[in-house]
């Protein structure tokens, strides 16, 4: 069969709807582990996973082993259960030929192939895709995070406002994992029906509602000088949750995004959210710091960032100041 999507194989998980075989692979390990974690819960019950259930790691195992394993009947359960985590590090894929052509149904092989893809001209890919689930786990570029997020909390009852997820996805990034981790407490929290305003944000996943990173990003394209230096003293204040190597490479992106906009005669915010990789909600922000700090200033701003960047990491610099560093880095980045 084709490679399926996410949202099919999990709906027929749940509807205890098997395949003999599945091969999880791609670039985002979220949904691959999401996937396997979801045959772990429903496959088995507790009493029959003993007998059952095997986990092993790709670099702990071979081919070989998982098709004498996989070949076996299932003890006083009506399946067995088979999960290779890191399969990318099996070496013999040409052991499991003959089983992926004709895998028996009383066992569910899971293989975990992260971060990229087994080759399809094997022939062990080419029976898995015929004879079980073969998924692609694609990477979900950074403007799309917001719609994830929605459509996550769409499936339990909850809807976002718009600023909200972009909030949520400009402070959490890309990794699926961490978010999905947020939106469960947001789950929690919060009784079906109701729509995830800031507020919830900045309670739940814990963004200080003036004192953030991109509060921070606001104040400098605004060159809001008295707001952007009292959001510096407050990460000085805490050290520990404000690293400024972390600080210095959001900025960088920040400033990146904005040089981009003087590259460009595009004008529409939508079209510019997609070149950007942000929500349209933030492109106004990006478009007032373009009017703020021109080209020029821009690349000096770069070179600074790695100049403070190697001080941050010890290079060229006689003292280990970071309370130092920052307010050094926020005043040239103003003047």
């Amino acid at each position: 069969m084709p490679s399926q999507d996410y949202d099919i194989i999990i709906s027929d998980i749940k509807s205890k709807k098997y395949a003999p075989i599945y091969l999880l692979q791609g670039e985002e390990p979220y949904f691959i582990d999401d996937i396997a974690h979801h045959l772990e819960k429903h496959v088995l019950n507790e009493s029959e996973k003993a007998f059952n259930q095997t986990i092993v790691y790709g670099a702990d195992t071979n081919a070989a082993y998982l098709r004498d394993t996989a070949s076996r009947f299932p003890m006083m359960a009506p399946y067995q259960l088979i999960i290779v985590k890191e399969a990318q590090n099996i070496k013999d894929w040409e052991n499991l030929e003959n089983y992926a052509k004709q895998p028996p149904k009383s066992t569910i092989l899971v293989l975990c192939h992260k971060y990229k893809k087994l080759d399809g001209k094997r022939k062990v890919t080419k029976h898995i895709n015929a004879s079980g689930v073969l998924f692609e786990s694609k990477k979900i570029y950074d403007n799309k995070i917001p719609d994830w997020i929605k459509s996550r909390l769409t499936a339990v009852g909850l809807s976002i406002q718009p600023e909200a997820a972009s909030l949520m996805a400009e402070h959490l990034g890309n990794d699926l994992s961490k978010i999905a981790n947020e939106l469960e407490k947001l789950h929690l929290h919060i009784p079906k029906g109701e729509t995830i305003e800031l507020s919830h944000i900045h309670k739940h996943v814990g963004i200080s509602k003036e004192y953030n990173i991109f509060e921070l990003q606001k104040a400098l394209g605004q060159k809001d000088t008295v707001k952007a230096h009292q959001i510096g003293h407050y990460f000085i204040s805490d050290p520990k949750n404000h690293s400024i190597i972390a600080i210095i490479a959001i900025l960088y992106s920040y400033f990146s995004k904005v040089y981009k906009l003087h590259a460009t005669k595009e004008s529409n915010n939508y079209a510019l959210a997609s070149l950007l990789g942000v929500s349209p909600f933030f492109v106004n922000d990006y478009k007032t710091a373009a009017r703020n700090y021109p080209k020029a200033k821009i690349e000096y701003i770069f070179h600074t960032l790695l100049e403070y960047d190697l001080k941050a990491k010890g290079f060229h610099v006689d003292y280990l100041n970071n309370e130092n560093m920052l307010k050094e880095l926020i005043f040239k980045i103003l003047h």
